[in-house]
């Protein structure tokens, strides 16, 4: 099974017409969920039923890291931010590394009884208390906690059926300018960033990091390119000198970040040359289009591989046990507490 290389959204509780007949374009391998879609466990069980009746190979993603960035709150564990594990790590690691894997395991569990794939987690950047978008989402300061704590969460999501994609690739925690709204730049050199924020993803790989994202940040002392749209970034470094064989996930192309490529054709397609398996375009259904459109004109489908990556990211868990769950959600809140 294989599937297309771009990632959409929809607009609300239910699909559209317009929806259900864009999520049909061969192109269309995923869709991201968001805030706007969840008023309720049952009616978002619908509406992924619906997506999965109209396109039934599609990978259907979250955001469901926690803290600030939880897109389903309501009726959910309300996960912690990870600098809550990271901060119980500095006196008491062994407790922080089995509390992380039982979040892993809660988040990726929940989603998956809901029939949802993927949560884009967990964030492996280094909280350098310079980048404010990055910040509390961090597991620590240091390559050594951020590797203890996202692999053990790493390693909840796995045993729940759940893919694990690392992100922001090489490190988004130097960076003060937030990617949403600007295009930021990391000014240190290629040996600073290997040495220290790569760590994180180099080990993560080693232990079966499934997919990365890669940031919008360019990198000033190493390539003119975000790391997104950079092959140097993404096939000599990830893909030769990291060995990685898993999903590479453009970060959205909507944000102000991307915007140094072009408009939405341009930055598809930069992504998909330097190495991106798939690319998100989100909250534009205008430039959703506009990125078919030209995926359409291009022969044999041109950049749009359907990559057979892609489908393993689909989740591995049919049916969840619902008291394990109560179970593991009544341990975290008492860890919390």
């Amino acid at each position: 099974m294989s599937t297309g290389c771009v990632m959409l959204d929809v607009a609300g509780h239910e699909l559209t017409d317009k929806e259900r007949q864009r999520l049909q374009h061969p192109h269309v391998g995923g869709l991201i969920l968001f805030a706007r879609n969840y008023q309720s466990k049952q009616q978002l069980r619908s509406l992924v039923a619906d997506i999965r009746q109209v396109a039934p190979d599609i990978v259907i993603a979250v955001d469901q890291e926690g803290g600030r960035v939880q897109r389903f709150r309501d009726g959910f564990m309300r996960l912690p931010a990870m600098k809550v594990i990271a901060d119980r790590w500095l006196d008491r690691p062994k407790e922080a590394v089995a509390l992380s894997e039982m979040i892993g395991w809660l988040m990726a569990a929940e989603l998956i009884d809901l029939d949802i794939d993927i949560s884009f987690a967990p964030v492996l950047d280094l909280d350098l208390e310079r980048s404010q978008i990055i910040g509390d989402r961090a597991f620590g300061s240091t390559p050594e906690q951020v590797m203890a704590l996202a692999s053990a969460f790493m390693k909840g999501m796995h045993s729940a059926g759940m893919a694990a994609t690392g992100k922001h690739f090489p490190g988004h925690g130097w960076v003060i300018a937030d990617s949403h709204l600007a295009v930021p730049t990391d000014e240190r050199p290629f040996s600073v960033i290997a040495q220290q924020d790569m760590q994180p993803f180099k080990f993560m790989i080693e232990q079966g990091l499934d997919a990365i994202m890669p940031a919008h940040v360019i990198y000033t002392q190493v390539t003119e390119n975000t790391a997104g749209f950079s092959p140097f970034w993404l096939q000599e470094v990830l893909r030769q000198q990291l060995g990685f064989e898993g999903v590479i996930f453009s970060d959205d192309l909507s944000m102000e970040g991307a915007s140094v490529a072009g408009g939405y054709p341009e930055r598809a397609a930069a992504a998909l040359k330097a190495g991106c398996d798939m690319v998100l375009v989100c909250n534009k259904p205008e430039a959703a289009d506009q990125v078919l459109g030209y995926l359409d004109s291009l022969e044999d489908g041109g950049l749009c591989h359907r990559s057979l990556r892609i489908s393993r990211m689909r989740h591995k868990n049919k049916v969840l046990d619902q008291l394990r769950i109560a179970d593991v959600k009544q341990q975290v809140e008492m860890e919390l507490a």
